[in-house]
C-alpha cells in the first residue's frame, strides 16, 4: 500500500479523498494555487505545496507544477478527483513515465473513453446498447446529409472531445443541418481545439441514467446500480437519486451486468460511470467518465461502499474487496448539489462566508470544504457543496432532504438552497416524473419567482 498520495484537486473533492486516505493510514500531500492557500483540503492534508497563481491553467492543470510537487514530496501515487486532470491521458502517461501510480484507468481506456467515436465504436464490441448514429467523424456537410436520410430527424450534432452541452446542437430538420453543422464544428474547435463532431438519433424526452462500474484491472469488475441524473441545467446535473425512481431491479440487473461484463473484458481498472439517455424501456450509451463522479456519495449511501477507497486499493495492485454477491441495494439516497450563485439567474456569487451550519441526524451527509469566515474565490467552479440524505425508501428520503436544507446555512453569499426548497414543492418531483428537459423548461416558467 502507499505511504504518500497527492492529491491534484481542490475544494470538496480533495477534502472527500484526503478523510479516505487518513482512514487508511496514508500520509497526503495538497496541492493549491495563491487563492487556495487557506483552503479547507490544504489546512487537513498532511503536507502542502504552492503550485502556482489563481487561473487554473497555472495551477491545477499544470501538469510541471504537480509533478514537481510530487518530486519535493516524494508522493508515490496521484489520485486525480474529478474535473482538471483526471481524463487528461497525456497527463496520466506523464505520471506513469515518472514511476508514479495514477490512481485511476489506464491511458488507453482514458484515450479511448475520452474520444466519443471510439468509445461508441467499444461499447457496441463489447455489447453495450448505443444510440444510433454516424460510426465516425462528421467532416463534411455531404456527409452530415447522408447520415441524417439513414438516421433520420431529429438528430443531435456533438463534439468528438465535447463534454457540458458544449459543441452540441439538435436540429430538427434539414433545413436546419448546415447552420447547425458549421456552428458545432466551430464551438468545438473553439472549446477543444478539435473540430470533429457525430451525428445520433436524438431522443426527444429521455432520462440521463448512469451505472457505476468498478475493475481492479486483473478482470474483476462489478456494477453498483444506477443513478438518476435526469435533473439538469444547461447539461449540468444538479440533483441526483440512486436508486432511479423508474429502473425496475431485473433492469438495473441486466443494464448492470452488461455493463461489468464490458468493463471486465477491457479488464478495466477504478471507478467509471457508463451514461445512457432511456427512453420507452431502451437504454442507449451515450458516453463514459473514467473517474469518481462528483454524484458518488448516493452509491456509497446505498451500497455501504467507500469508493474513493477502493480506488486507492486497487490502484495499489489489489484486488476489489468485494465481489457482486455481496451488494446489495440498501433504502434510497438523493445528492443535491450546493453552488455560490445567485437565482433566478445563476450568476457566480464568491465571496466571505459569514456562517456555516451544517445539518445532521440520521442519514445526512454533507461533503463541502466550506467553514466560518472562508473566502470562496471566483477563479473556480461554483461547486461549494453537496447535501446528500439516505431513507429507507424514496418518499422518506424526500423527506429528510426538506428537513436538512431547513438546517443548512451558508451565509455571506448567494446560494441554490431555494432552488431545493422550492423543487421539493412540485408534484413530479415527489412523483419521480420527469426528464432532461424538464429542470430547463421548469426554471423558464416558474423560477424568475424564486428569490
Amino acid at each position: 500500500m502507499f505511504q504518500k498520495i497527492l492529491i491534484a484537486n481542490r475544494g470538496e473533492i480533495a477534502l472527500r479523498i484526503v478523510r479516505a486516505a487518513k482512514e487508511m493510514d496514508i500520509a497526503t500531500v495538497a496541492v493549491h494555487s495563491t487563492a487556495d492557500s487557506d483552503a479547507m483540503h490544504v489546512r487537513m492534508a498532511d503536507e502542502s505545496v504552492c503550485i502556482g497563481p489563481p487561473p487554473s491553467i497555472s495551477s491545477y492543470l499544470s501538469p510541471v507544477g504537480i509533478m514537481s510537487a510530487c518530486e519535493i514530496t516524494g508522493a508515490e501515487a496521484i489520485h486525480p478527483g474529478y474535473g482538471f486532470l483526471s481524463e487528461n491521458a497525456l497527463f496520466a502517461q506523464v505520471v506513469k513515465d515518472h514511476g508514479i501510480t495514477f490512481i485511476g484507468p489506464t491511458t488507453e481506456h482514458i484515450q479511448i473513453m475520452g474520444n466519443k467515436i471510439e468509445a461508441k465504436k467499444t461499447m457496441k464490441k463489447l455489447g453495450v446498447p448505443c444510440v444510433p448514429g454516424s460510426a465516425s467523424a462528421i467532416d463534411t456537410l455531404e456527409r452530415a446529409h447522408k447520415v441524417a436520410e439513414m438516421i433520420g430527424y431529429p438528430l443531435l450534432i456533438k463534439a468528438k472531445a465535447g463534454g457540458g452541452g458544449r459543441g452540441m446542437k439538435v436540429i430538427s430538420s434539414a433545413d436546419e443541418l448546415e447552420n447547425g453543422f458549421r456552428t458545432a464544428r466551430g464551438e468545438s474547435r473553439i472549446a477543444f481545439g478539435d473540430d470533429d463532431v457525430y451525428i445520433e438519433k436524438y431522443l426527444n424526452n429521455p432520462r440521463h441514467i448512469e451505472v457505476q462500474i468498478f475493475g481492479d484491472g486483473l478482470g474483476n469488475a462489478v456494477h453498483l446500480g444506477e443513478r438518476e441524473c435526469s435533473l439538469q441545467r444547461r447539461h449540468q446535473k444538479i440533483f441526483e437519486e440512486a436508486p432511479s425512481p423508474v429502473i425496475t431491479a431485473e433492469q438495473r440487473e441486466n443494464i448492470g451486468r452488461i455493463c461489468a461484463e464490458a468493463m471486465a473484458e477491457m479488464k478495466y481498472i477504478g471507478a467509471g460511470t457508463i451514461e445512457f439517455l432511456y427512453q420507452s424501456g431502451e437504454f442507449y450509451f451515450i458516453e463514459m467518465n473514467t473517474r469518481i463522479q462528483v454524484e458518488h456519495p448516493i452509491t456509497e449511501t446505498v451500497y455501504g461502499i467507500d469508493l474513493v477507497r477502493e480506488q486507492i486499493r486497487v490502484a495499489a495492485g489489489l484486488p476489489l474487496s468485494f465481489s457482486q454477491d455481496d451488494l446489495t441495494l440498501k433504502g434510497h439516497a438523493i445528492e443535491v448539489r450546493i453552488n455560490a450563485e445567485k437565482l433566478p439567474n445563476f450568476d457566480p456569487s464568491p465571496g466571505r462566508i459569514s456562517q456555516f451550519h451544517a445539518p445532521g441526524g440520521l442519514g445526512v451527509r454533507i461533503d463541502s470544504a466550506l467553514y466560518d469566515g472562508y473566502t470562496i474565490p471566483p477563479h473556480y467552479d461554483s461547486l461549494i457543496g453537496k447535501l446528500i440524505v439516505h431513507g429507507e425508501n424514496r418518499h422518506a428520503a424526500l423527506i429528510r432532504l426538506s428537513r436538512a436544507l431547513d438546517e443548512l446555512v451558508i451565509d455571506g453569499i448567494n446560494t441554490t438552497i431555494p432552488l431545493f426548497h422550492s423543487l421539493l414543492e412540485e408534484p413530479d418531483i415527489e412523483s419521480g416524473n420527469y426528464s432532461i428537459h424538464w429542470l430547463e423548461n421548469w426554471i423558464e416558467s416558474k423560477l424568475r419567482h424564486i428569490q
